[in-house]
């Protein structure tokens, strides 16, 4: 075979596979399957993945810089909530780049009005139930604490109600078709050389930060940059979880949020019944009434933005300026909500007490219960998808 033809057959082979993983979505399984590793891997490298405590970061830090706040909080650069966030976003935005999907895209002023009221919504769940889809939901389901369960559930209280009120819209207030995308197509071209150079910069930064010392924050900032790739590649969508089975019975996303959780329910254990991580760590201090009402609240929001706590971050990411918008009132109403919380003690009494599973029927019971609770769930999704039981009628 002359060089030439060896030339062309490895070129056509690096472009199959490069394809495969940035021009095809990857299968929502495999994505809640990764992230659910990759949660495991982030606990026990250093801390677990969150979202809204990485916003609200940046927003303490802007309200201290203007004045609104006296106590100066953490430096986004090294707040290792904020680096997670930051990770997120940065791969996100790499990724979107490798496969051309990344473009501004504006919405009509009344899907903007929408980002800021969903927004507000999720910033003020988020501070009652003690964290976001990610830090109140998910992680606190797999760090064993029932406070995760009852977000769960007025999470999906919250997304049907979310969904009665985007179908009265509809209906009532009918709005003219727009483009999505704007921007200079030309650049699509450029688009993958430039997101190398953005995944390059993330080489140097979490070099420069073991140089610093700072390495364990390079580290997150690594699982940070890989959540982002996940979650953009496999369109991992927490609100679909909750609002599908009520829109279009399809259970694919409610699938792989139930076999994603179930691998962190297990890790997450490992490596609290075997002392490697303090069994206190994300048992948020909010059950019953925080979590519950507040995944109310944030689950209706996340309808009105049509986006989660990592689905806005990933979004923006990729250039919907909705989702930007609901960004930034979701950090800041968390940060002064979470002040106004914390500020009273009757508000934080009635936010609730943290429950941790295994002190009252110890790990293996807490272990199978959870799971057996996602077993039900994946089993109802598939059960919807064949009978629309749990559609809701337009």
């Amino acid at each position: 075979m002359s060089d030439n033809k060896e030339t062309s057959v490895m070129g056509g082979i690096f472009k199959r596979a490069y394809g495969a993983v940035f021009y095809e979505n990857w299968p929502v399984w495999l994505g809640g399957i990764l992230i659910g590793i990759m949660s495991v891997i982030t606990f026990a490298w250093a801390r677990p993945w969150g979202v809204v405590g990485g916003l609200r970061n940046w927003a303490d830090w802007v309200f201290h810089q203007i004045g609104v706040y006296n106590h100066a909080p953490m430096s986004p650069l090294i707040s290792t909530n904020s680096i997670l966030v930051l990770g997120l976003l940065w791969g996100a935005f790499g990724a979107a780049l490798l496969s051309k999907q990344f473009a501004i895209r504006m919405a009509p002023g009344r899907e903007l009005i929408k980002g800021v009221v969903g927004g507000t919504f999720m910033g003020v769940g988020s501070a009652m139930a003690g964290g976001c889809n990610v830090g109140g939901f998910y992680i606190s389901t797999s760090a064993l604490s029932l406070g995760g369960i009852a977000m769960m559930v007025g999470l999906l209280a919250g997304a049907y109600l979310g969904l009665k009120y985007l179908y009265w819209e509809m209906m009532h207030l009918p709005s003219k078709p727009t483009k999505g995308v704007s921007g200079n197509k030309n650049l699509i071209a450029a688009e993958p050389y430039i997101g190398a150079l953005v995944f390059f910069g993330a080489i140097v930064a979490v070099w420069f930060y073991a140089r610093e010392a700072y390495a364990r924050v390079g580290g997150l900032l690594l699982c940070g940059i890989a959540f982002g790739i996940i979650i953009q590649r496999a369109r991992f969508c927490f609100v679909r979880c909750f609002r599908d089975p009520f829109m279009t019975g399809e259970g694919d996303m409610a699938r792989a949020v139930a076999y994603s959780i179930a691998i962190g329910i297990i890790g997450f254990a490992a490596l609290k019944w075997t002392g490697l991580r303090g069994e206190d760590i994300n048992v948020t201090q909010t059950f019953w009434f925080g979590s519950l009402v507040g995944g109310l609240v944030f689950g209706f929001g996340m309808l009105l933005s049509g986006g989660c706590g990592s689905g806005s971050v990933w979004r923006a990411g990729e250039g919907h300026v909705k989702l930007m918008v609901v960004v930034v009132f979701f950090a800041m109403t968390n940060s002064l909500f979470r002040a106004l919380i914390d500020a009273s003690q009757g508000f934080k009494k009635l936010i609730g007490f943290g429950f941790y599973l295994p002190d009252y029927i110890g790990y293996t019971w807490a272990v199978i219960l959870l799971l057996l609770v996602f077993v039900v769930y994946a089993l109802a999704a598939t059960w919807n998808e064949e009978t629309d039981k749990f559609t809701v009628e337009m």
